[in-house]
C-alpha cells in the first residue's frame, strides 16, 4: 500500500520498521548511498537520469521494497537504464537534498534531470516489480517533447506532479484520464497520482470517490489495493453525516475485503497487510467490536504466515511493524516480544527493534524492561527519529508517576528538535512534544 497513514489507535513507534539497512550487494541495483554529488557527477557523465529512492530506517514500506523488491533478479537487467541514489532522509548530511527535493511521503523514488536537476517523474510509496519497470519506461520518454494528445495531457500532468504542485495536478490527470485508453501501462499510474493528489490537498470526498470510479477500471491490477485501501482511509476521513460516506465506506470496505480474499492480485504482503488495517479501521468507526476482533485474528494469521515464508532475516525483520500492529489490535501484544528480541539480534546496530520494546513494554506496565530498552535505542537512534524515541520514554516516565522525569526527557526532545536542519523538522513531532509538555501536571515549588 503507498502513502498511507494506519487509522487504527497505535503508537506511532508501531509502523517502525525493525531492520538495518540492507548492505548494498543485497541489491541487484548499484546504488550510490547518500551522495548527491557522486550521483549527480556519474549522471552527467554518462548522460543518464538519476533514479532516487528516498527512504527511512523506520519505514517499513522502505524496508519492505529493500528486502523483497530491489533484490529481485529481474531487475538487474535495468542497472544501466539510470544512475542510482538512495537516500537516508534522517541523516543530516542529508539535509541538503531533503531541502532541494522535500519528501512527503516514506518511500518516495524521483527520476531527476542532471543538467537543470529537476524531477521529471515522480512515484510515492512501494511499488512491485513490474510497475518499477513501467516506471523506468515512462521516466526515460518524460521530457522529451513533441507529444499530443493524451501523451501531452499526461506529460502537463506529470510536471505539475513532479514540482509538488498537488492541487493543479489533479485536475490535469483527470483530463489526462479521460484521454488515456485503460489499457495503456499510463493509465494506472495516472491513477495513483491522482489519488494521492486529491488525498494530500485534503479533497477527502473526492478521494474516495475516484477510488471507486477508478476500481471499476482497476480492479484486478497492482493498483487495486492502492485505489481500495488509500480510497477507505479517504472514506474514513470524511466529516460524518456528510452524504455519501456510509455508502462510500460500504463500498471500499467491500473492495478491500475482496482484495485480501484474492491470491491472484499482485500485491506484496505490506499491502495487504495494510488493507487489514484499512479495514480494522472501517470496523472501529461502525464501533463493531467483534467485526474488530475477527479481523484482527485474521490479520495475526496472515502476518504469522508470511513471516513463515521469509526467505532471509530481511524479510522476515520487514515484516516486524506490520505484525506488531495486528498483534496490538488483537489484543496479544506480548506475542511481539520474541519477534523483537530476534530482530535486535540480527541486527544489533539497529535502533527500531529496542525502540519497538520500549513502547510494548510500557503497553505491559513493564516500565524497568521499558526504559531498559529506550537506553539501547537511544544510543543508536539519528535523526528526527530520535524525537519518536523521547516521546516514548516521557509517556514511561508519566506511567512510573516521574513527572520531572517526563518533563526533562521532553525538554530534550525539544531542544533536539530545534537544532536538526529546517528540512528535517517534522510540524507533527514538534506539535507532539509540545502538546505532551503542555499536558504535564504543573509541580509545586517544593516538590
Amino acid at each position: 500500500m503507498r502513502f498511507r497513514r494506519l487509522r487504527v489507535a497505535l503508537s506511532s513507534l508501531a509502523v517502525m520498521a525493525a531492520v538495518a539497512p540492507l548492505a548494498a550487494e543485497s541489491s541487484v541495483l548499484p546504488w550510490i548511498e547518500d551522495d548527491y554529488a557522486r550521483a549527480l557527477s556519474e549522471a552527467r557523465a554518462k548522460q543518464r537520469p538519476i533514479f532516487a529512492e528516498a527512504w527511512a530506517p523506520w519505514c517499513h514500506t522502505c524496508r519492505s521494497m529493500r528486502a523483497f523488491v530491489f533484490t529481485d533478479k529481474t531487475l538487474a537487467k535495468d542497472a544501466s537504464r539510470f544512475v542510482w541514489l538512495s537516500i537516508d532522509t534522517e541523516k543530516k548530511q542529508n539535509a541538503a537534498f531533503t531541502a532541494k527535493y522535500p519528501v512527503k511521503v516514506w518511500p518516495s523514488f524521483y527520476v531527476i534531470d542532471p543538467k537543470s536537476e529537476t524531477i521529471t517523474m515522480r512515484w510515492v510509496g512501494g511499488a512491485t516489480v513490474g510497475q518499477l519497470e513501467k516506471l523506468f519506461t515512462q521516466a526515460e520518454r518524460a521530457g522529451t517533447g513533441g507529444r499530443k494528445g493524451a501523451a501531452e495531457s499526461l506529460a502537463r500532468a506529470d510536471g505539475l506532479y513532479s514540482a509538488g504542485k498537488y492541487a493543479e495536478a489533479a485536475p490535469a490527470y483527470r483530463e489526462a484520464l479521460a484521454r488515456t485508453p485503460v489499457a495503456s501501462p499510463d493509465y494506472a499510474r495516472a491513477a495513483d497520482a491522482l489519488l494521492w493528489s486529491l488525498s494530500t490537498t485534503k479533497q477527502k470526498k473526492e478521494c474516495a470517490q475516484f477510488a471507486r470510479e477508478a476500481l471499476e477500471k482497476l480492479r484486478t491490477g497492482p493498483s487495486a489495493a492502492n485505489l481500495a485501501g488509500v480510497g477507505l482511509d479517504c472514506a474514513l476521513e470524511t466529516p460524518e453525516g456528510d452524504p455519501g460516506r456510509a455508502e462510500a465506506i460500504a463500498a471500499l470496505e467491500s473492495e478491500s475485503r475482496a482484495l485480501i480474499a484474492n491470491p491472484r492480485v499482485p500485491m506484496a504482503a505490506d499491502d495487504r497487510s495494510a488493507l487489514y488495517a484499512s479495514v480494522m479501521n472501517a470496523r472501529e468507526d461502525a464501533k463493531d467490536l467483534e467485526g474488530q476482533k475477527k479481523v484482527a485474528a485474521e490479520w495475526v494469521a496472515y502476518l504469522d504466515a508470511e513471516a513463515a515464508k521469509a526467505a532471509t532475516p530481511e524479510q522476515l525483520t520487514a515484516l516486524d511493524p506490520n505484525r506488531l500492529n495486528a498483534f496490538e489490535a488483537a489484543g496479544q501484544i506480548e506475542l511481539a516480544i520474541p519477534m523483537l528480541e530476534k530482530s535486535a539480534r540480527a541486527f544489533p546496530d539497529d535502533y527500531n527493534p529496542p525502540a519497538r520494546l520500549a513502547y510494548v513494554y510500557l503497553q505491559l506496565k513493564r516500565y524497568d524492561e521499558a526504559l531498559a530498552a529506550s537506553d539501547t535505542a537511544l544510543a543508536k537512534v539519528y535523526g528526527p527519529r530520535k524525537i519518536r524515541v523521547w516521546l516514548v520514554r516521557a509517556d514511561i516516565y508519566r506511567a512510573k508517576g516521574d513527572v520531572p522525569a517526563a518533563r526533562r526527557t521532553l525538554q530534550e526532545a525539544q531542544a533536539y528538535d530545534e537544532s536538526l536542519p529546517a528540512s528535517q523538522r517534522s510540524e507533527s513531532l514538534t506539535t507532539a512534544v509540545k502538546t505532551k509538555l503542555d499536558g504535564l501536571p504543573v509541580q509545586s515549588a517544593g516538590s
